[in-house]
C-alpha cells in the first residue's frame, strides 16, 4: 500500500506520544505506508486560565480534530478516551480501542507523602471535578487548587505554585516514562477513575474502506467491552456537562462488573453502586447502573450542578 495517511492529534507531549505509538504500529504492519502527524490546536489547549467545567467541559480537546476528520484534512484521529464526549458526531465512529493502560489515578507529592500522610490544609492541585469531590470526600480537610495545563506543565506547577501534591492519571505518567515520580497509586475505593481513563480512542470516518481495515488490528475487544459499558453510563448521566462522576469496569471470566459514582462538588454526598452481568451486555449494564444511581438521588445532584454551572456561564 503506497499511501500517505494523516493522523490528527493535539500537540502536547502525551498526545504526541499516543499518536506516534499508533503511527509506529501502522508503519510496522504496512512498511510501504507513510504516516504523518497533523497537530491541531483545540479550544481546550487555548483556554488555560479557566477550569474546564466553566468552559463547557467535554469535547474541548476533540472538536477541532473531529472537524478536520469530517472535512478530510486528516484520515484518523488519536484521542485520550476520557476526553471523548458521550455523543460521537454523525459521520464519525470509534474505529479501534487499543488495550488499556492502568486506569487508576496517582498522587504525586512534593515530599513523598501519601494521601493519608498529608497534613490538614495541604494544597492539592487538580482541575477535575471528579478528582476534587472524591478527594474532599476522603479528606475534607484538604484544600483543592485548580490546576490546568499539559501533564509536564502540571508537574512543573507542583514545584512552583505552593502545592503539596497533584493528582494525575497513571496512564499518562507511565506513557511519558515518569513512573518514578509517582508517590502513590490511589485505590479505586478512594478515587474511582474517569470513564475511559487509560484507554485510547482511534476515531475514523464511518465506512471508510481504506482506514477501517488499517486500524482494525489495533482493536482490543475486552477493552472495548469495558469502555463502551463505562461510556453508556456516561451517556445516560452526563449529556455533555462536566460533573463529578466516575465509572470503572472490568471483565473477569466473561462477567462485566461496573462501579459507578456521582458526587456533589464538595464531596459531602457520594452516590455509588456496582452492577455485574454478562460481558456482551456491558452497555446495557452501564445504562442500568446509571438508572440505579438516578433512583438513589444522582439526578438531583446533576440538576443542581448544571444550574450552578449555567449561572457561572451567564456570569
Amino acid at each position: 500500500m503506497n499511501k500517505t495517511i494523516k493522523i490528527g492529534t493535539r500537540g502536547s507531549k502525551l498526545a504526541l506520544w499516543q499518536a506516534n505509538w499508533v503511527k509506529s504500529v501502522l508503519e510496522a504492519q504496512h512498511p510501504a505506508l507513510t504516516v504523518e502527524l497533523v497537530i491541531i490546536k483545540t479550544k481546550g489547549d487555548k483556554i488555560l486560565d479557566v477550569p474546564l467545567a466553566k468552559v463547557g467541559g467535554k469535547g474541548l480537546f476533540v472538536k477541532e480534530i473531529e472537524d478536520a476528520l469530517l472535512n478530510g484534512h486528516v484520515d484518523l484521529a488519536v484521542h485520550s478516551m476520557k476526553d471523548m464526549p458521550a455523543e460521537i458526531p454523525q459521520g464519525l465512529c470509534i474505529g479501534a480501542i487499543p488495550e488499556r493502560e492502568t486506569p487508576q489515578d496517582v498522587l504525586i507529592s512534593k515530599n513523598g507523602h501519601q494521601l493519608s500522610e498529608l497534613g490538614a490544609g495541604a494544597h492539592i492541585g487538580t482541575s477535575s471535578l471528579r478528582r476534587a469531590s472524591q478527594l474532599l470526600h476522603a479528606r475534607p480537610d484538604l484544600v483543592i487548587k485548580s490546576l490546568r495545563g499539559n501533564l509536564d506543565t502540571r508537574l512543573k506547577k507542583l514545584e512552583t505554585e505552593n502545592l503539596d501534591a497533584i493528582i494525575l492519571a497513571a496512564a499518562g505518567v507511565k506513557r511519558l516514562g515518569l513512573e518514578d515520580r509517582i508517590t502513590e497509586y490511589l485505590d479505586e475505593t478512594i478515587m474511582l477513575p474517569a470513564v475511559g481513563q487509560g484507554a485510547l480512542c482511534i476515531e475514523i470516518r464511518q465506512n471508510d474502506p481504506i482506514i477501517e481495515p488499517l486500524v482494525a488490528p489495533l482493536e482490543h475487544p475486552q477493552t472495548r467491552t469495558v469502555v463502551m459499558g463505562e461510556r453508556a453510563f456516561l451517556n445516560r448521566l452526563e449529556g455533555g456537562c462536566q460533573v463529578p462522576m466516575a465509572a470503572y469496569g472490568r471483565v473477569e471470566k466473561n462477567t462485566f462488573t461496573l462501579y459507578g459514582l456521582v458526587a456533589t462538588l464538595d464531596g459531602a454526598t457520594v452516590i455509588k453502586d456496582t452492577l455485574s452481568g454478562p460481558a456482551d451486555s456491558s452497555e446495557q449494564i452501564g445504562l442500568d447502573l446509571a438508572e440505579r444511581l438516578v433512583s438513589m438521588g444522582a439526578q438531583k445532584i446533576l440538576e443542581s450542578l448544571k444550574e450552578d454551572l449555567h449561572i457561572n456561564h451567564e456570569g
